[in-house]
């Protein structure tokens, strides 16, 4: 198995103890926060926003990987960088000027990510992989925890890995969407960087 790090999705903790739900992945091997914000209509779940991720700013130095699944998120950009986003990471299928935002959210002093849902393939992002600092595969349709991944989407990673070798481009592959003990093997042998994993980590199911 490849070298692949984690990034617990809170989206998956008890909201009435955030604090501690911090504090366990702050003691995991970690490598960042994952943030999923959801709007109710790029997809079908509200989560939080903003001020969520402004009040949970203070537990822990990780990076906070804010990822917006939410319509128009040039709308909400600036305002999760004052909150304490550390990586931003929008979809593909969100936004017309892709290239214009992810100067922004460099601009910003953050790093910019870019997500793609199953049905998307890796030829729509060819334009924009020399510009971002992460790429987020989603392996489940998103909006809800606790799905299982789908098998074909590992292909995607094993994708953006050669292109990111033959290219000699450096963004690292994160992978959300059912990743657990059964499942990490396969995505970190694809070349993904990076787990993001909510329900499998907070049921101890997951340890890296």
């Amino acid at each position: 198995m490849g070298k692949i790090t984690l990034a617990p999705s809170i989206l998956s903790a008890d909201f009435a103890h955030l604090e501690g739900a911090i504090q366990k992945i702050v003691q995991s091997s970690a490598r960042a926060v994952h943030i999923d914000v959801m709007d109710g209509q790029f997809v079908p779940e509200i989560s939080f926003g903003q001020p969520l991720v402004r009040a949970v700013r203070r537990l822990t130095e990780l990076p906070f990987d804010v990822h917006l699944m939410v319509a128009h998120p040039e709308n909400h950009v600036d305002s999760f960088a004052a909150a304490g986003a550390d990586w931003i990471t929008f979809h593909v299928e969100s936004t017309v000027h892709i290239h214009r935002l992810i100067v922004h959210i460099k601009s910003l002093g953050k790093k910019a990510g870019i997500a793609f849902v199953p049905s998307t393939p890796v030829s729509a992002l060819a334009e924009i992989l020399p510009f971002v600092d992460v790429v987020l595969v989603m392996t489940v349709n998103p909006g809800f925890g606790g799905q299982e991944l789908i098998p074909s989407c590992v292909d995607k990673i094993t994708e953006l890995a050669r292109i990111r070798r033959e290219k000699q481009l450096s963004y690292m592959i994160s992978v959300d969407g059912g990743v657990n003990s059964q499942t990490v093997e396969s995505v970190a042998a694809a070349g993904a960087d990076i787990a993001v994993s909510g329900s499998a980590f907070f049921k101890g199911e997951l340890v890296l």
